[in-house]
């Protein structure tokens, strides 16, 4: 009957007022950016915010980046769907940072200047690996762009009842509109603080969220749990334990594997996180960040599991699967059953506050690597007159990117949020991680050794996701009556990651190319000690 009685709630939502929300979070934040740009005049005003920030502050606008539709759409209903085997999303993204805080925060930040492709060309040919390093950057952010894409149009079909795809297709057309606008200009500046306020409502939200929950429930979550395995079907006792989705083969046990794998190794090599970095001023404030990042992330996490079970409990698996944006419904739903249309439209502005703030940090880093890797560095030979340009040239770059993304985002509507960030996860953690710990600490690593790391660690993942059941083979997949799906794995990491360190460790011993051992010690010191770092990257 209460479940019945949620249905007729959603469907009966108040548009009018969920759209008034989500309009004065835009406005509000717009003339912030705008007041923001008004610094904006340098290339490290435009991508590293001047470096004016404190780690407390970075902290929390990187856990406003990390913390996207994925971790709130997607994870909440692969919880309410899944049980237990969602909630793993939670922990893998979570024991991530550990990766990031032990081996790469502190060091990325003393020997590079704006993107990941400046530590990787650090001691190596400047074209070649930053090229490399560029291509890699826009595949990961592509990929990621596309789950905060998909969040949108799925929130918005949940919220104003737009089933039809062009409507939702206008609906993700519009965030990427907005996103443009915020890039365009604001820079990393604004955006920042986009992320920051973003990151309090997501983290207030969620933990009033989850203080409704476990009060209807007595604060029990025991009686919680059960409520969830009574709603969950024939399947409810699966909730609790794992297997439900990865445990019925052999080949969904592996798939299993080769997620958590990726999930933990990716976040150290996601280039929108990696150039958060630069937007404080020491190494030291750095490493803060990442403090401040895990105990937010993980904070948010925990409530993800009493959301998740609430959901299964006060709004049952059928109610989720059977809305218009299905698993990333859950979370809005649970909303409308809590505090009826009001709730519902603070957790949808807030939803669409997390999708427009991460696409805009994800457009930047692209744009920067573009302007400042390819144009400046590579094209431009790295001369004055680039440098001048560079900002312009970033800002086209980021309005090219958007427009993809708009695009990649109306033809894979409807999959779910988590799962195509985890694909994000899986080329970053392919391409990008071991090329960067090679660099940071293998003396011997050269320019051969990169490329191919990059390259072929890039290549063999996509190439594994295209053939995937993913893209076709399934009920699931972006083209469900197309058959390619010769690859059994729907995540390619458990192949893909110890690949790329190989072909990084195979193009250097095989190559006549020297390493410059003279760069090495002073990349060494630089980043174990920060000596020089400041004066670099003020040139």
């Amino acid at each position: 009957m209460r479940t019945t009685t949620l249905a007729e709630g959603v469907e009966g939502s108040n548009s009018l007022l969920n759209i008034s929300i989500f309009g004065a979070f835009v406005l509000i934040t717009l003339v912030i950016v705008f007041r923001a740009s008004r610094n904006t005049k340098t290339a490290t005003d435009y991508y590293a915010a001047g470096r004016a920030f404190t780690g407390p502050q970075n902290g929390i606008a990187i856990s406003g980046d990390y913390l996207s539709a994925a971790s709130f759409l997607g994870i909440a209903g692969a919880i309410a769907i899944n049980g237990y085997d969602g909630f793993l999303y939670s922990i893998g993204f979570l024991v991530a940072w550990l990766v990031a805080l032990l081996l790469v925060a502190e060091l990325l930040r003393n020997t590079g200047k704006f993107t990941m492709a400046d530590v990787l060309s650090f001691r190596m040919k400047q074209g070649p690996v930053r090229t490399a390093a560029a291509i890699s950057t826009l595949a990961v952010t592509f990929f990621y762009l596309l789950a905060q894409m998909n969040g949108a149009g799925g929130l918005v079909a949940l919220l104003l009842g737009v089933t039809s795809g062009v409507g939702q297709a206008v609906v993700i057309t519009v965030v990427g509109v907005i996103m443009i606008v915020y890039v365009l200009i604001g820079g990393m500046r604004g955006t920042t603080w986009v992320q920051i306020i973003k990151a309090v409502l997501l983290i207030v939200g969620a933990a009033a969220m989850t203080v409704w929950v476990l009060g209807h429930y007595g604060f029990n979550l025991s009686s919680l749990l059960g409520d969830a395995v009574a709603h969950g079907g024939k399947s409810g006792e699966a909730l609790l334990g794992p297997g439900k989705q990865y445990g019925a083969t052999g080949v969904s046990r592996l798939d299993f594997l080769s997620l958590g794998i990726a999930l933990v190794l990716g976040t150290a090599g996601l280039p929108h996180v990696l150039m958060r970095f630069y937007t404080v001023p020491t190494a030291k404030e750095a490493r803060r960040s990442v403090v401040w990042a895990i105990g937010l992330i993980g904070v948010f996490y925990l409530f993800t599991l009493v959301l998740g079970y609430g959901a299964g409990a006060l709004v049952g698996p059928d109610k989720i699967n059977a809305a218009p944006g299905k698993v990333n419904s859950a979370a809005p739903l649970l909303a409308q059953a809590l505090g009826g249309p009001v709730l519902l439209g603070f957790i949808a502005a807030v939803a669409f506050a997390t999708i427009l703030a991460v696409v805009a940090g994800l457009t930047i880093t692209a744009s920067a690597s573009f302007a400042h890797d390819v144009y400046v560095n590579v094209i431009k030979k790295g001369s004055r007159d680039a440098a001048k340009s560079e900002v312009k040239v970033a800002r086209w770059s980021a309005v090219v990117i958007g427009i993809v993304s708009i695009i990649g985002g109306i033809v894979t509507n409807g999959q779910n949020v988590a799962f195509l960030v985890a694909l994000a996860f899986a080329v970053a953690a392919s391409a990008n991680l071991p090329t960067i710990l090679y660099s940071l600490f293998w003396k011997r690593f050269n320019t051969s050794g990169a490329v191919w790391s990059i390259y072929g660690g890039l290549i063999v993942t996509v190439v594994l996701i295209v053939f995937s059941p993913v893209v076709s083979g399934t009920k699931t997949s972006i083209w469900p009556d197309a058959h390619f799906d010769w690859f059994p794995l729907s995540n390619p990491g458990i192949v893909s990651i110890p690949v790329s360190f190989l072909l990084g460790y195979l193009g250097t011993v095989l190559s006549k190319d020297k390493a410059d051992a003279a760069k090495y010690a002073e990349m060494e010191v630089r980043a174990l000690t920060g000596a020089g770092a400041e004066k670099a990257i003020e040139h």
